[in-house]
């Protein structure tokens, strides 16, 4: 195995921390904007969801994408991992008797150094209500 250069040393780590800070100020923006945050870094079988948050009747699916522009993160997310999101999302609300009735929606926050963060609402929609 080759040795990785000495620059380089650390990047995977200081990417990680960067990317649990966005996802705390994610989470600040959504309770600001009255969304209760049931949980960070879900896992399923499916993927893995950065945040989990319900307001009303709706149960958001949220990923979180911090790049150097906001551009840069709202064209982030592909439509493989919209699906990925959204069965993580629906294995997670199977197993949790209060979320059945919640309809499902992806949602992302996107965010970028010196800007506020962006919230895009219905990425995709379950339509159907589980009961």
């Amino acid at each position: 195995m080759r040795a990785k250069a000495p620059w380089r040393i650390g990047l995977g780590a200081r990417a990680h921390k960067a990317g649990h800070a966005a996802e705390w100020l994610a989470a600040a923006w959504l309770m600001a904007k009255g969304y209760q945050v049931l949980g960070f870094r879900l896992k399923s079988r499916a993927g893995e969801i950065d945040l989990l948050a319900r307001r009303g009747g709706v149960l958001a699916v949220v990923e979180v994408k911090r790049r150097a522009t906001l551009d840069q993160a709202l064209t982030a997310l592909s439509e493989t991992q919209k699906a990925r999101l959204l069965a993580a999302g629906r294995a997670v609300a199977r197993n949790r008797p209060s979320l059945k009735t919640l309809s499902l929606r992806l949602d992302m926050v996107a965010l970028a150094p010196g800007r506020f963060p962006r919230h895009v609402r219905g990425l995709s929609q379950d339509t159907l209500r589980r009961s």
